[in-house]
């Protein structure tokens, strides 16, 4: 294996393994060796890659999260149904990081400390998160009331089930006249 792809693969490993400690054990109580043994590389290693457990947990949320864009942003430009475009925004963005948090022990005081330990990588989430839902929706106005709507329906911090009803509700409410427009018959001679 060379080394490029050896050095990505450590990376890879020990944001996946932080991030599962962070989840399950919480920042406090995850030691530099839980993470490395979890990626099967050594404390050394951990240090050749970051400076301290505050830089690992940072690159483990801004990881988490950028890796979501390419999917989002893909969903957000094609063709199709606004309804399940739009769905499909919320479900890589919002979705699917709520679930695996939920989830986990720690997942609450995860949830709390990201936006705290990255404000600059919260902030372009959100910024993508609203480029996408705005390319759905066709307006900036329409798409900030529908990211502060879904930040709305995280704060009592619902189980799964209920956090995708109220997805479905929030997407259907906002994607009706859209879906309304593209049926409607254009008479002709009018606008």
């Amino acid at each position: 294996m060379d080394q490029p792809k050896k050095t990505s693969n450590h990376l890879e490993a020990i944001l996946s393994s932080a991030r599962w400690c962070f989840l399950n054990f919480g920042f406090s109580k995850t030691s530099l060796e839980d993470i490395a043994k979890r990626a099967n590389v050594s404390r050394t290693l951990l240090y050749r890659f970051f400076k301290g457990k505050e830089e690992i947990f940072k690159a483990v949320f801004v990881d988490w999260l950028v890796t979501r864009h390419p999917e989002a942003q893909k969903a957000a430009a094609a063709k199709g149904d606004p309804y399940k475009r739009l769905l499909t925004v919320c479900k890589v963005m919002a979705f699917d990081p709520w679930l695996e948090m939920v989830r986990a022990p720690m997942g609450s005081e995860f949830f709390e400390a990201c936006g705290r330990v990255a404000p600059e990588a919260d902030a372009h989430h959100h910024k993508v998160a609203l480029e996408c839902v705005s390319a759905i929706l066709g307006d900036d106005e329409s798409a900030h009331v529908f990211i502060m709507a879904i930040n709305g329906l995280l704060a009592d911090k619902p189980e799964p089930d209920v956090l995708e009803s109220r997805i479905k509700i929030l997407a259907d409410r906002f994607t009706r006249s859209l879906r309304a427009i593209k049926k409607r018959p254009s008479a002709p001679g009018r606008f």
